[in-house]
């Protein structure tokens, strides 16, 4: 997920490229919802004793 995210914030930040920026929002939203799905699954994992 981060390689594909690198590049669009490199057009944006380098080349000033707006879509870029719109794609690179999208991706990191995706990044966010991932996190915390992960976070949430090791919070349970911690609380049930299966670590």
């Amino acid at each position: 997920m981060v390689s594909e995210l690198e590049p669009e914030m490199d057009k944006f930040y380098e080349k000033g490229n707006k879509a870029a920026g719109t794609r690179a929002r999208k991706h990191l939203q995706e990044l966010k919802k991932v996190a915390q799905e992960v976070r949430l699954e090791i919070q349970d994992m911690k609380n049930s004793g299966k670590v």
